[in-house]
């Protein structure tokens, strides 16, 4: 079976409209796994990029789709090649974060942390803080087109492989008064364990500033753990690994404990996760597992463009799986914004003036 079989974007069932209207918060979306196929291809020709394989806007999306339909993480990575490529402009830059925020609008997001790698968006001249500049107003940009229904933060990636995340660290302390809300170590897990970048980890705990790392995704409960103890995570991107450290009569280890009394996020990513490997399909995807076990989970979307995916169809997915209803997507919710790297004033004012409002008449309504 091919591993589109379980995913099946374009003949995913109908979503529900509830799920539609629900309102969502997504801490876990890369700006640039996020592009509308059309835009990627009028930034190509505007910048006179030739590498893309297809300039129908349909076949592209569904090209990004199948070439990270691998389950390997390292090949799933190698697709943002081209839309990195488009996004090497202040102009193009502003475009792209504006749509983002417009089209997670549209799907019900009222909150998003969207992250990106500064130094990927180098190449025609632009500096990590013109870059940083650029994605900001394009994110207020389209908070305004999308009336105000919309907060999005941004969180500064540092690549795994390289040797910038201090850089990128303390860039993100030079700007978290002007729309970052934290940092971020991205990028293939083998071989490139997070304490490598430890530096940029104690600027950040110097300076008290929010950081997430993406570990449990290709590797296991040991990348969690170095995450956890040795770097000082306050969140974990995917995390779903975690299950290594629990037993099959759900007794939980250390590890698993530990994270889970001490409320760290995991960051769960549903439809990536079959596409990287780390799930065989949604039926027996863990999220399921780690929710009933008591983790602080939340729902997120990773890559819009290359998942074929949206947070309303995660939502169905696990409605189609799981038979989820409404109460279970506010706790999915209210978890996600208990976790974002927002002050608590704003987190509760959302919580209790805009989810939970929304999420009782949902209920009332069915």
């Amino acid at each position: 079976m091919h591993l589109s079989d379980n995913l099946a974007p374009a003949s995913t069932p109908a979503i529900a409209e509830w799920v539609r209207l629900a309102p969502k918060a997504v801490l876990h979306d890369h700006l640039d796994g996020g592009l509308r196929p059309a835009t990627i291809i009028e930034l190509a020709r505007e910048c006179g990029y030739a590498g893309l394989p297809t300039e129908d806007p349909a076949a592209l999306g569904t090209w990004f789709r199948d070439a990270a339909d691998s389950g390997s993480l390292e090949r799933y990575l190698e697709t943002f090649a081209h839309t990195c490529a488009v996004m090497q402009t202040r102009e193009a830059l502003f475009r792209v974060a504006a749509e983002c925020a417009e089209d997670l609008a549209a799907d019900g997001v009222v909150y998003a942390e969207v992250r990106y790698a500064p130094e990927q968006h180098l190449e025609a001249g632009l500096t990590l803080d013109e870059v940083v500049a650029a994605v900001n107003e394009g994110f207020r940009e389209g908070e305004r087109r999308a009336g105000g229904r919309i907060t999005v933060g941004t969180l500064l990636t540092g690549m795994r492989h390289t040797d910038r995340s201090l850089e990128i660290a303390e860039l993100t302390v030079a700007h978290r008064d002007h729309g970052v809300a934290g940092f971020d170590i991205a990028g293939g897990e083998i071989g490139n364990p997070p304490a490598r970048h430890l530096p940029a980890f104690q600027h950040l705990k110097r300076h008290n500033c929010h950081f997430t790392i993406h570990a449990g995704e290709a590797v296991g409960a040991e990348s969690i753990h170095e995450a956890v103890q040795v770097c000082g995570a306050e969140r974990i991107g995917h995390g779903v690994r975690i299950t290594d450290d629990i037993a099959e009569d759900g007794t939980l280890g250390h590890l698993a404990a530990y994270v889970r009394d001490n409320r760290i996020a995991l960051e769960v990513c549903p439809t990536s996760n079959l596409q990287t490997g780390a799930a065989k399909d949604y039926a027996s995807h863990p999220i399921d597992l780690l929710r009933r076990a008591g983790f602080r989970v939340t729902l997120n979307t990773d890559n819009r463009l290359v998942s074929g995916t949206t947070m309303s169809r995660e939502f169905q997915h696990m409605v189609d799986a799981f038979e989820y209803g409404p109460e279970v997507f506010e706790e999915f919710t209210v978890a996600a914004l208990e976790a974002a790297f927002l002050p608590l004033p704003e987190r509760r004012q959302l919580i209790d003036e805009v989810v939970r409002p929304a999420y009782a008449a949902l209920a009332a309504s069915r």
